[in-house]
């Protein structure tokens, strides 16, 4: 049987009317008719008020001022239409046409991931931080298995040379190389008697008693991360409202300043003679979290409210076809 739904305000002056022509119509062109009251529902208002009353019939939709002559023009065309679909196997408009609107297992996927993504995104970004944490927190109890399975996972991701890594449980937050030039803590070659430009080395040192242990992320991933999971906390608690960043912005205040404090130290490391113009430098813990920090939030800062642009279509496409089913459910 096909499908008819009407959505109007029961206080609608044309309201017995159209019921009326409606009713008139179901021995000719039988039909289930669902009645959906707009004023129920903020969304069903917000999307149907200006243009209401509104009939689907099948796939034929007839909006405002409609008589009886109109209904039968769209339940002619909405028979034919079946008919087609029958004879074209096409099962998927039959259902649409002769079955009620329903929220199907995915629907109510799409509605809630919809309505909850962010609080994901923020889940998945502290977890992943906490895990770089929680690393060093396994080495300290003697936990070493899971802690350098933690290492190990992370190892692709981020670089962990121990002299660019925060650590946590020692006698100091950091270890930075001489060249960096940082005043009044022990360096990590004073601290491990390794050669400081043993990259292998630092990237395999874990830690120990008297150091602590570092992080399984450097100094600049914990500054990027960070900084995403408090504008996703920010950006989330003001209602997902925040314009994005100019992507000039994001290149000036996010690109910019990791990049050339970044390139300028591999460059300068380098010992090519194209770059001896450069002059040797070892960027500090300060710096690289700094930089780090401008990076993560102006990617969080670009990037989410354009997430949020991608998904509120979703969102309230999904809203509204829940608004409906409940009608009709009912």
């Amino acid at each position: 049987m096909i499908q008819a739904s009407l959505f109007i305000s029961k206080d609608h002056p044309d309201y017995d009317e159209i019921l009326s022509d409606l009713t008139s119509l179901q021995a000719e062109y039988p039909h289930q008719l669902n009645i959906i009251d707009i004023n129920q529902d903020p969304i069903l208002k917000d999307e149907f008020a200006d243009r209401a009353p509104v009939l689907d019939v099948g796939v034929f939709r007839l909006i405002k001022a409609f008589g009886q002559e109109d209904l039968r023009f769209a339940f002619k065309k909405a028979e034919e239409r079946l008919q087609e679909a029958h004879a074209n196997g096409n099962e998927v408009l039959v259902k649409r046409i002769t079955e009620p609107l329903r929220m199907t297992g995915p629907d109510r996927f799409s509605r809630w991931f919809s309505q909850h993504y962010m609080v994901l995104v923020n889940f998945f970004t502290f977890l992943y931080v906490f895990l770089a944490f929680l690393a060093p927190t396994f080495m300290e109890i003697g936990w070493q298995a899971p802690a350098k399975t933690i290492y190990k996972v992370y190892s692709p991701l981020c670089h962990q040379l121990a002299f660019r890594s925060f650590f946590i449980y020692g006698k100091q937050p950091y270890y930075p190389r001489e060249l960096a030039g940082v005043e009044g803590v022990i360096t990590y070659g004073e601290a491990t008697g390794y050669d400081e430009f043993d990259l292998v080395t630092a990237r395999n040192f874990l830690g120990n008693d008297a150091m602590g242990y570092k992080l399984a992320l450097c100094e600049r991933d914990i500054a990027i991360y960070g900084a995403i999971i408090l504008f996703g906390i920010v950006f989330s608690l003001t209602g997902k409202k925040i314009k994005p960043l100019p992507w000039y912005l994001w290149l000036l205040i996010g690109l910019g300043p990791i990049g050339l404090d970044g390139f300028s130290q591999l460059l300068s490391q380098t010992g090519l003679g194209i770059f001896s113009w450069l002059p040797l430098r070892e960027s500090t813990p300060l710096l690289r979290s700094l930089t780090g920090a401008l990076f993560g939030l102006a990617t969080a800062w670009f990037g989410f409210p354009y997430l949020e642009e991608s998904v509120q279509e979703n969102r309230r496409e999904m809203q509204l076809k829940h608004a409906i089913v409940k009608q009709i459910s009912d």
